[in-house]
């Protein structure tokens, strides 16, 4: 079996240790959270490894706990039902107290993890792909259903989600957890305002529209840009020059992206940077967040941009409406509306001061109900109670490993 690896683990440790498993490991909203609990939950509580059933990029680096370990299975696409011969050798060798997988393509891995007698086993839904916007592919959900009694919790981030687990998959209340995904409001803050800040940005510089996600088409990059050419013809020959748009972030989308801005000489007004690793310095420099998704769970980058003080502009899809109060927090939009949305754009374009107003309540709003200590400690509560029931010990007490 070839694992590629980075770190050792540990032969013995007391903390109980959390196998977190999931597609790939790269820049995303899913991937940034288990990224902050690897690194947040406190070393003397648990340990961390992650599985990558596809493999991991320079993302990794995010993590920063000591003693974390990352292997990737290098699974091709398809069924691969070595791979499930290769999850189960690896949690065998591993003996984990706790495996966590993420999403429809972990969650069949939840038998293997009660082959290889892993105690508790938690599968989390952060939010559906393209060809299953609605959450209603046959194959996907039988086989969710299927796994339902290998799984001793399922965690949804938005009420969407998990309204959806219990009304199409039937997951009982007793397993059916709703956490709320956080952000580091420290980290995300708005910059100083200067003593300028008074008059409209319009007459200050450039006005720069910007989004910072997966460039997939389940969040409708080709949609936004349509809608901020659209802007451009709304606004006046002085106003339109100083529009910007500013995309942010890798996908499978990008290539056509970065050929469309090309082919239609767009280069001077939008820029397509690729993933970035400094998304908190990216936000000062925007005017408006604008996530124009035909499906969420509860996106982590928009919570990013209202935590930095920014107005936002989303569709009512998933947990976004949870997020975004509309006209309090920011302008929702119908899903796939150019024109709505571009008149949404146009509107904070023309009033600024309602756009500083918009972004402060945003992030007063993400203070008060999206922090990341909150966040984190839910993910302890689940993993303390389901182990202290599963296995008999209290977390701070050593978990007996899985038996031979």
């Amino acid at each position: 079996m070839n694992f590629a690896e980075r770190g050792h683990p540990e032969a013995v440790s007391t903390p109980p240790l959390v196998v977190h498993l999931l597609y790939r490991f790269d820049f995303g909203g899913m991937e940034k959270l288990v990224s902050e609990c690897v690194n947040r939950i406190p070393a003397g509580r648990y340990r961390h490894a992650i599985i990558c059933l596809e493999g991991y990029t320079d993302f990794s680096r995010s993590i920063s706990a000591s003693g974390a370990v990352i292997h990737s299975l290098d699974k091709g696409p398809g069924i691969g039902l070595e791979s499930h011969w290769q999850v189960y050798r690896l949690l065998r060798e591993l003996r984990p107290t706790v495996l966590h997988t993420y999403n429809v393509a972990g969650v069949e891995y939840a038998l293997a993890g009660a082959l290889a007698r892993v105690p508790v086993r938690v599968h989390a839904e952060h939010g559906r792909h393209a060809g299953d916007i609605a959450g209603t592919n046959r194959r996907h959900n039988q086989l969710r259903r299927a796994m339902r009694p290998f799984i001793d919790m399922f965690v949804t981030v938005s009420r969407d989600l998990n309204e959806w687990l219990a009304d199409v998959i039937a997951v009982p209340e007793s397993k059916n957890r709703l956490i709320m995904n956080g952000v580091d409001t420290e980290h995300y803050r708005p910059l100083p305002l200067p003593v300028s800040a008074s008059q409209p940005a319009m007459e200050d510089g450039l006005f720069v529209i910007g989004v910072v996600c997966r460039i997939t088409e389940i969040k409708n990059p080709h949609g936004l840009i349509d809608a901020f050419l659209r802007l451009r013809q709304l606004c006046d020959a002085r106003d339109a020059g100083r529009l910007r748009l500013t995309i942010v972030g890798e996908g499978d989308q990008l290539p056509s992206v970065r050929h469309r801005v090309q082919e239609e000489g767009l280069g001077d007004v939008i820029t397509v940077t690729g993933a970035r690793s400094d998304v908190a310095e990216i936000m000062h420099g925007l005017s408006l967040f604008v996530l124009p998704s035909l499906s969420e769970g509860t996106p982590v980058a928009l919570l990013e941009a209202m935590a930095s003080g920014l107005p936002v502009i989303a569709t009512p899809v998933g947990g976004v409406p949870d997020l975004v109060l509309d006209g309090v927090t920011g302008t929702l939009v119908p899903v796939r509306d150019t024109e709505a949305l571009a008149q949404a754009m146009l509107a904070y374009v023309r009033d600024p001061q309602s756009a500083r107003e918009q972004g402060a309540r945003g992030r007063e709003r993400v203070q008060q109900h999206f922090s990341i200590q909150a966040m984190v400690g839910n993910y302890i509560e689940v993993y303390d109670t389901l182990c202290k029931n599963k296995t008999g010990a209290g977390m701070h007490e050593s978990r007996p490993r899985c038996a031979e």
